[in-house]
């Protein structure tokens, strides 16, 4: 009696695998792409450039928020989806007290430079994530209550893209946005 021969993967199937396999890394280079996307909207580096520092605390007239109060906000936020996706452990911060700073203004030209750089390791740290074969993007996560990790970068995204654009209108209102 002859042995049972395993059947290869047809050339279809291999094409088809190769082709889920291209689109999910499409998929992925988009999203992280979207985190810092400049092609329908301002970038958050080009939003934050060269705001001097004596208008970094100062909200316009008629307008809710300081510039500080806009990248805390953006980098708290940010921070906590980072934290959601990655932490087990995860403890719900309180909405809005939690993800807005108390103060008006940066208490030093150094704390300003580090909430920046924090935005910046967390977005980078999210486009990692995206990039990430083994996080399937549609999986829910363990310890939320449905949310998936693409919910979570489409929120980012769509998050920060909301508040780069309150950053540019406060800078026009301060008459400091360069596109002016």
């Amino acid at each position: 009696m002859a042995s049972p021969r395993r059947r290869s993967p047809s050339t279809s199937s291999k094409r088809s695998a190769a082709a889920l396999t291209g689109r999910d890394a499409a998929i992925r280079d988009h999203l992280a792409r979207l985190l810092d996307w400049e092609e329908a909207r301002v970038g958050f580096d080009a939003a934050v450039a060269g705001v001097p520092a004596r208008l970094r605390g100062a909200p316009p007239p008629g307008l809710p928020h300081s510039l500080w109060q806009l990248v805390e906000h953006i980098r708290i936020t940010q921070r906590d989806i980072v934290d959601f996706c990655r932490n087990p452990k995860y403890q719900a911060m309180t909405w809005p007290d939690d993800y807005w700073p108390r103060a008006a203004a940066p208490t030093s030209d150094a704390a300003w430079k580090k909430s920046l750089a924090r935005v910046r390791a967390d977005r980078k740290a999210l486009q990692q994530m995206a990039a990430d074969r083994s996080i399937h993007l549609t999986a829910k996560i363990a310890h939320g209550s449905g949310q998936t990790y693409l919910r979570e970068l489409l929120l980012v995204a769509d998050h920060t893209s909301y508040h780069l654009g309150q950053i540019v209108l406060v800078r026009q209102a301060l008459g400091i946005w360069p596109g002016r």
